[in-house]
C-alpha cells in the first residue's frame, strides 16, 4: 500500500501480536493493600522526612511494620503545604487489614487521630445505598460451662493420663462410678499441663500451645509460640507465660496481628500472653546464671507471679528484681529494684483471710479493709566484708519490712507458707574450713508484729522442706551420709525426717518426732494437712512409700488449741507402708482422701503405670501399662462455701454420713446381686453344656448297638446332681494394733 507521499507503510503488514503477547507488562489490578490515613498533621516541606519517620515508627510499634519509602504524603502546590492524609501501601492485603484494626482511632498527638480507610473503600462509599435495613437478628447460642466437671452429682475428681500417643480423662470414684469422661489420640506432641484451677488443658505442639475445656472438651484458644518446651500459668489463670530453647524468628510475609511474634521479638525465647484473647503480651530473653564452675541450668519458672496476678517479676542475677504490670507489662514505677548481688526472690501467697479482705475492699462493702498489699521476699550473697542477707519488702510501696542478716553461707532457699503466714529461709551454713556444711532454718512470722525470726539449728544437710498446707507445722528431710551430693549408681542415700511444730506458748518452733534410718528423699503433704507421706523417688533399689497420721485420736479442737505438754509429739501414728517400684511421681487429689503414685517412662522402662491409694495406704487400683509417661490430678478452685457453711456441714457431719452409707450399701448389693446373676449364668451354660454332651454320648452309643439308658432314669440322674456355690460374707472386722 502506497502512503500520500509515495513510500510504502511496511508497519501495516506486520503482526506484532506475538511480541506483545510475550513482554506485556501485567499491572496491579487489585489495591486492597493500601490504606489511606487522615488525621496527619499539615506540614510545609521541610518536615515531610520527620512526620512519615514518625508515622512508620506509630504503625511498627503496633507492629504493623511499614517503611518510610511506603508512605506517601499528598501535597498542595497552591498553599505548598500537605493535604492532611497519606497512603500507605503494604505487602499483603493481610498486613494492611491488621493494620486498619490496629491503627483506627490512634492517637498520633494530642490533637490529631488517625482514621483508617481502605483505599478501595473510595469507589464503595461513593455509590453506597443509603436505604437503612434492620439487621438479620443472630440466634443465641449458650457456651459451655467451663466448670461444668464440679456439678457433678457422685462429686468426683478428674485425672488425666498419658501413655504413647493416646491421653484419657478419667472420672476417678468408687468402682462403678470410675470411667473415661474423654480421650483423644495424639492429642499432644510433649506433654499435658492442667491450669491451677482446673479450668483449662493445655497441650503442646510443635506449632505453639493450645487450651481445651468443657464437657465436649472443645479448643478454647492458641498461642503461636513453635517448638514451645515449658509453660506456665498465672495463679489466677488470666495469664500464660510460654519458653522455647530456639529464639523467636519472625519469616519474610509471617502473619501479623495481636497473637503473633512481631520482628521487636526476634531473638527472644519467654512469652507472656493473656489467655482470654490470646494476645501477646511482652516477651524476653532468657538468663541463665553465670557459673565459674559447671554451667548451670536456667530456673524455671523464669517468671513469677504474684498471687493476685497483678504483678509479674523476673530477676536478673546479681543485678535487680524487674517487676511489670499487668496487662500492660510496663516497668512498675517505670524502674527496677536495684539489689547488688540479689540472687532470687519468692512472692508471698494470699491466705484465706487476705482473699476475703481484697473481695470486701472491691466491693466496698461493710467492714472493709484496704486490702493488704503483696510482699516478695529475696537473699543477697556474702560480698567482701557485707553478710549476707535475707529482706522483705512489701509491693508497690517497696518498703522494707524486715532484714536479717546471715554469715558462712554457702547457699538459700526461700518457702512461704500456702497462707503467708510464715515464711522459712533454708540457709546452707559451711564452717569455717568450709569443708563440711550444716543447715539453719530461719523461719519469719509473718503475722506477728515486726517479724519475729526463730532460728532452728541442725547438725545435718536439709535435702527436703515442706509446710503444712493452712497449718503450723513443718516436715524436712535430713541426711549426714558421706554419699550425699554425689550417690554413685545403685546407692540409696539414708535420711531422718523429722516433724517440727509452732509451741504456741513459748512462740517457737519445737520437735514433734524424728524418724531415723529411713531413705525417704520427698515429702507430700495432704491438701487438707494432718497427713502425709514420705516417699522414697527416682532409686533404682528402694520405692517406700510410707503414710503417716499427725493427729491421730485428736480432733480439729486439740489441733487449733495445740496439744498438751504430755501430747506433744503423740499424735504422729503410721497409717501403712507399702511400696510401688520406679515410682517417679507422687501427687494428692484435690480431696486429699487419695494418693496417686506413677512410674514415668520418661525416666525408665521398667514396669510403668500409675497406682491409686487412700489416705491410710491401702491400694485402690493399680495398673501397668506399657509407654506410660503422665498421670495429674485435676486441680479445683477455692470453695464458695463460706466459713459457716463449713462449720454447719462438720457439725451436721453425721447426718451427711448416713446418706452416703445407705448408698454405700446399695452399690453394694447392686454389686453382690450382679455377682450372684453372672455366678447363676455360669452355673446355668455349665449344665447345658453337659446336657448337650449326654445326649452326643448317647447318640454314638445307639450308633453303635449298645445299651442306652432311659431318658428318664437320665434325667433323674441329672437332676438329682447338686451343685454347691460358696460365698464368704465378712461379718465383723476387727484390726488390732501391735506395739513395739
Amino acid at each position: 500500500m502506497a502512503a500520500p507521499n509515495g513510500h510504502v507503510d511496511f508497519d501495516e503488514e506486520i503482526d506484532y501480536s506475538d511480541i506483545e503477547a510475550k513482554y506485556q507488562v501485567s499491572l496491579e489490578e487489585g489495591f486492597d493493600n493500601i490504606l489511606v490515613v487522615d488525621g496527619i498533621p499539615v506540614i510545609d516541606k521541610g518536615k515531610l522526612e520527620k512526620l512519615v519517620a514518625k508515622i512508620a515508627k506509630e504503625f511498627t510499634r503496633k507492629g504493623a511494620s511499614i517503611k518510610p519509602d511506603a508512605i506517601s504524603v499528598p501535597w498542595d502546590d497552591a498553599a505548598n503545604k500537605s493535604r492532611g492524609f497519606a497512603f500507605l501501601e503494604f505487602r499483603t492485603a493481610d498486613e494492611a487489614t491488621f493494620a486498619l484494626n490496629e491503627m483506627h482511632g490512634h492517637p498520633f498527638d494530642t490533637k490529631h487521630t488517625f482514621r483508617v480507610n481502605r483505599f478501595t473503600d473510595i469507589e464503595k462509599f461513593a455509590n453506597l445505598d443509603e436505604t437503612y435495613h434492620e439487621p438479620q437478628r443472630e440466634s443465641y447460642k449458650a457456651k459451655e460451662h467451663l466448670r461444668a466437671w464440679l456439678a457433678d452429682p457422685q462429686g468426683r475428681d478428674q485425672y488425666v493420663t498419658y501413655r504413647g500417643d493416646e491421653v484419657e480423662i478419667h472420672w476417678h470414684g468408687k468402682p462403678s462410678q470410675s470411667e473415661v469422661a474423654y480421650s483423644k489420640t495424639a492429642w499432644t506432641e510433649l506433654y499435658v499441663s492442667w491450669s491451677p484451677l482446673g479450668t483449662y488443658l493445655a497441650t503442646l505442639h510443635r506449632q505453639g500451645i493450645r487450651l481445651w475445656g468443657g464437657p465436649s472438651w472443645e479448643p478454647l484458644q492458641r498461642f503461636a509460640h513453635p517448638l514451645v518446651r515449658l509453660i506456665d500459668f498465672s495463679p489466677c489463670e488470666q495469664y500464660l507465660v510460654t519458653w522455647s530453647h530456639d529464639p523467636i524468628v519472625v519469616a519474610e510475609g509471617a502473619p501479623q496481628g495481636p497473637t503473633y511474634f512481631s520482628p521487636e521479638d526476634e531473638g527472644n525465647n519467654i512469652a507472656v500472653w493473656d489467655i482470654k484473647t490470646g494476645n501477646l503480651l511482652r516477651t524476653f530473653p532468657s538468663l541463665i546464671p553465670e557459673s565459674d564452675g559447671p554451667k548451670k541450668q536456667m530456673a524455671w519458672p523464669a517468671l513469677k507471679w504474684s498471687a493476685d496476678d497483678k504483678f509479674v517479676a523476673r530477676v536478673t542475677p546479681s543485678q535487680q528484681i524487674s517487676v511489670y504490670e499487668l496487662p500492660s507489662m510496663g516497668l512498675q514505677g517505670k524502674k527496677s529494684l536495684k539489689i547488688e548481688g540479689v540472687v532470687d526472690f519468692e512472692w508471698c501467697p494470699l491466705g484465706e483471710k487476705d482473699k476475703e479482705d481484697v473481695e470486701k475492699a472491691a466491693v466496698g462493702g461493710k467492714g472493709a479493709k484496704k486490702a493488704k498489699e503483696n510482699m516478695l521476699a529475696y537473699w543477697t550473697p556474702e560480698v567482701a566484708n557485707q553478710p549476707a542477707r535475707v529482706t522483705v519488702l512489701n509491693f508497690p510501696g517497696r518498703n522494707i519490712l524486715r532484714q536479717k542478716n546471715l554469715f558462712n553461707v554457702t547457699e538459700c532457699k526461700l518457702y512461704w507458707q500456702n497462707q503467708g503466714d510464715f515464711l522459712c529461709v533454708r540457709v546452707d551454713r559451711h564452717t569455717k574450713t568450709k569443708k563440711s556444711i550444716f543447715c539453719n532454718l530461719e523461719i519469719f512470722q509473718v503475722r506477728e508484729k515486726d517479724f519475729p525470726v526463730e532460728v532452728v539449728e541442725l547438725k545435718d544437710t536439709v535435702t527436703d522442706f515442706s509446710w503444712e498446707p493452712k497449718g503450723d507445722r513443718f516436715a524436712i528431710v535430713s541426711s549426714n551420709d558421706p554419699n550425699l551430693g554425689n550417690p554413685g549408681p545403685g546407692i540409696t542415700i539414708k535420711t531422718d525426717v523429722s516433724f517440727y511444730q509452732l509451741d504456741r506458748t513459748k512462740n517457737d518452733f519445737k520437735l514433734l518426732r524424728t524418724l531415723p534410718g529411713r531413705t525417704t528423699n520427698t515429702i507430700r503433704w495432704s491438701p487438707r494437712g494432718r497427713h502425709v507421706v514420705l516417699a522414697t523417688v527416682g532409686s533404682s533399689s528402694k520405692s517406700e512409700l510410707e503414710f503417716w497420721d499427725l493427729d491421730y485420736n485428736q480432733d480439729d479442737t486439740g489441733r487449733k488449741e495445740g496439744p498438751s505438754k504430755e501430747e506433744w509429739g503423740a499424735g504422729i501414728q503410721q497409717l501403712g507402708i507399702n511400696d510401688h517400684y520406679g515410682v517417679t511421681d507422687v501427687e494428692w487429689d484435690p480431696s486429699g482422701r487419695y494418693l496417686a503414685t506413677a512410674a514415668s517412662a520418661w525416666t525408665h522402662t521398667l514396669e510403668n503405670g500409675y497406682a491409686i491409694w487412700d489416705f491410710r495406704g491401702q491400694e485402690i487400683e493399680k495398673l501397668i501399662l506399657d509407654r506410660f509417661k503422665q498421670f495429674l490430678w485435676r486441680p479445683r478452685p477455692p470453695s464458695l462455701l463460706t466459713k459457716e457453711q463449713k462449720r454447719l456441714i462438720r457439725k451436721n457431719l453425721r447426718e451427711y454420713s448416713r446418706q452416703f452409707d445407705e448408698e454405700d450399701a446399695a452399690e453394694e448389693s447392686t454389686v453382690s446381686a450382679e455377682l450372684i446373676a453372672q455366678r447363676k449364668r455360669l452355673v446355668d451354660e455349665w449344665n447345658a453344656w453337659r446336657v448337650r454332651c449326654l445326649e452326643e454320648v448317647a447318640e454314638v452309643r445307639r450308633s453303635k448297638g449298645k445299651k442306652v439308658e432311659p431318658t428318664g432314669k437320665q434325667q433323674e440322674k441329672e437332676e438329682r446332681e447338686e451343685i454347691e456355690v460358696w460365698i464368704d460374707e465378712v461379718i465383723e472386722q476387727i484390726e488390732e494394733e501391735v506395739v513395739e
